[in-house]
């Protein structure tokens, strides 16, 4: 199964708060906040949530198309990106702007407050998905995830023309995007991933209703922190997948993209959605323990004894055969 990830590249700067931020915004001044965080620690990471998803298939053994546009600055990424399983060659590269960057400080209570620069994002509506399409002898799923909002819609609305399936992740988007153009990159999705809170940011902007929502979509894939996965079809069931428990968070940078990435290798090997959130969990779990979105450790054995010890053995052994080629 060829996919496509659309969406930003970015090079992310991670501080660290000891304290909490809620400690420092008092109830009747939030309309002049005026705050400085004296960080103990500074990490700069590679980071981008499309090229964090396809990070993620490729060491599952995938061989994920990143779209994107990045910067001058990109080569020693692209490098790291290609050594570990990334199709590179359709990412734009702006004359103008350096890759973007993504500032976020993390408090004692793993609460975020971020910046987001585009830079070079800003081009990527550039991009064109047919020459794509055509390079790698065709496409059987695009995902849209967070990026310059004109190229989200130019990449959901030729996932459209061209007839292949698209995966609608509009995420951290949803603050930027009005109601119409949220429904134009929900509309006919395959899979839609949000989060809880986005989930009800996304039925404010749409005006739709849950079920409106669930009848437009083939699956909704809404994750609840440690409160695990909900996966929604119109007219089935719900079903639940339970977060698989962490040794030690470390930093949630980056927790949801490894989710979409394990959620997404299920799918390219045929597995029921509950199987592939089930993998998308343990692969959360094992970035949650790491500082930094791509710097973590992953091994077969490590993904098959967390997932046996959340989902039991049957499902760890039914898993463990596709995780041959984990790197």
């Amino acid at each position: 199964m060829r996919i496509a990830v659309t969406g930003s590249i970015a090079t992310d700067h991670l501080m660290f708060f000891p304290g909490r931020f809620s400690e420092q915004l008092l109830a009747d001044q939030l309309d002049r906040v005026s705050l400085s965080f004296l960080a103990d620690r500074l990490e700069v990471r590679r980071g981008g949530v499309a090229a964090n998803i396809a990070f993620g298939l490729g060491r599952l053994g995938q061989r994920p198309v990143l779209v994107g546009a990045a910067g001058v600055d990109f080569t020693e990424y692209e490098r790291w990106l290609s050594g570990n399983g990334v199709d590179t060659a359709s990412v734009y590269i702006s004359r103008d702007h350096h890759t973007a960057r993504f500032v976020c400080t993390t408090d004692a209570d793993q609460n975020q407050i971020a910046t987001f620069y585009a830079g070079a994002m800003s081009e990527a509506r550039q991009i064109a998905l047919a020459p794509v399409a055509e390079r790698v002898g065709g496409l059987d799923l695009v995902v849209v995830s967070p990026n310059d909002p004109d190229a989200m819609l130019r990449h959901t609305d030729e996932a459209r023309e061209l007839g292949i399936p698209f995966a609608a992740d509009p995420s951290q988007q949803l603050a930027r995007l009005d109601g119409e153009q949220v429904r134009r990159l929900v509309d006919g999705a395959r899979f839609l991933f949000t989060n809880e809170y986005e989930s009800a940011l996304l039925q404010e902007r749409t005006g739709w209703t849950a079920q409106q929502v669930l009848a437009r979509v083939g699956s909704w894939v809404t994750t609840r922190g440690a409160d695990g996965v909900t996966i929604e079809r119109d007219g089935e069931p719900s079903v639940t997948v339970p977060a698989v428990p962490t040794v030690k968070a470390e930093d949630p940078t980056g927790v949801g993209d490894a989710f979409r990435a394990g959620f997404l290798a299920g799918i390219a090997w045929s597995w029921t959605a509950e199987r592939a959130a089930q993998l998308g969990c343990a692969l959360a779990t094992v970035v949650l323990e790491s500082i930094g979105t791509q710097e973590y450790r992953l091994s077969a054995a490590d993904l098959v004894a967390r997932i046996d010890e959340t989902h039991g053995g049957l499902v760890a052994r039914e898993i463990e055969p596709h995780l041959a080629g984990v790197s």
